[in-house]
């Protein structure tokens, strides 16, 4: 099935920006293919580009970003990351979930150089380490490099986690609903420096949520999903300028766009 695009700006650059991440003719089935996940998802992010996905519960949208971190193999397709087939986890995908999953009993730089730690030894960890606190320094963490889990707040514990993230340099960010468990306040003010930092570092990121508006504040494109069997039945393009702001909800393009996603997650939930 071919699905033309809402008709809205292109995101920046698109024709000078190269393919990412690559996916083609995905699909996933469980229960000995009695029940089917994701069925032929295409999709293409390309450097630099933020792309977001949404739908409703069980639309498929945590089984594909599993498969594209390579933490689940798809039943059929193929999966592709800066040219190379993706069959299992790999240092440069960098991922982010919903709780900051820090290690209690390691400071906040020992957490972020964890990633490296596991994968190359201690010696490369201490190698790495002010690479870690230039990280910890551009999220606003740079005096609490030696501080524990349990003395940061929800949202500098959420900074932590993108440093960890970043610190092996991934190619690709997934996020899984990364600040969903901060209050609204925190929430915006994470959207909007997960925003600065992307764009600093041009990096290539792909967000699972809920919220429409986190959808549109953040992304380039959003990827609307219909539920069983899940697939793509919208890629909507954002044309909002940036660097965004919070005062853009109150606008009323960002009104339409909210609206459109709305009218279609609606359309698909009693299709």
């Amino acid at each position: 099935m071919t699905v033309e695009p809402h008709p809205l700006k292109p995101y920046p650059a698109a024709s000078e920006a190269r393919p990412v991440y690559e996916i083609a003719r995905v699909s996933k089935t469980y229960a000995r293919n009695q029940l089917v996940a994701l069925s032929d998802v295409h999709l293409t992010i390309h450097k630099g580009e933020f792309v977001s996905v949404i739908g409703s519960s069980g639309c498929g949208k945590s089984t594909l970003l599993k498969i594209m971190a390579g933490l689940m193999p798809p039943t059929t397709g193929r999966v592709v990351l800066e040219g190379k087939p993706v069959v299992g986890p790999r240092r440069d995908i960098g991922m982010m979930f919903q709780q900051a999953t820090l290690l209690p009993w390691k400071t906040a730089i020992e957490n972020v150089l964890l990633p490296i730690e596991i994968r190359e030894g201690k010696a490369a960890a201490r190698a790495s380490h002010e690479k870690a606190m230039d990280l910890l320094r551009l999220v606003g963490l740079g005096d609490f490099a030696n501080v524990y889990p349990g003395e940061l707040s929800g949202g500098m514990a959420q900074r932590a986690s993108i440093c960890r993230m970043l610190v092996s340099d991934p190619a690709m960010l997934l996020l899984d609903e990364p600040f969903s468990a901060l209050d609204e306040l925190t929430r915006d003010f994470m959207n909007m420096e997960l925003q600065r930092i992307c764009m600093e570092r041009h990096a290539t990121a792909f967000l699972v949520t809920h919220s429409l508006a986190e959808a549109v504040i953040l992304s380039d494109r959003i990827l609307v999903m219909k539920a069983r069997p899940g697939r793509i039945v919208e890629d909507v393009r954002i044309d909002l300028p940036r660097p965004r702001t919070l005062d853009m909800i109150n606008t009323s393009r960002f009104g339409e766009i909210v609206a459109h996603i709305r009218d279609l997650l609606g359309r698909e939930a009693y299709s």
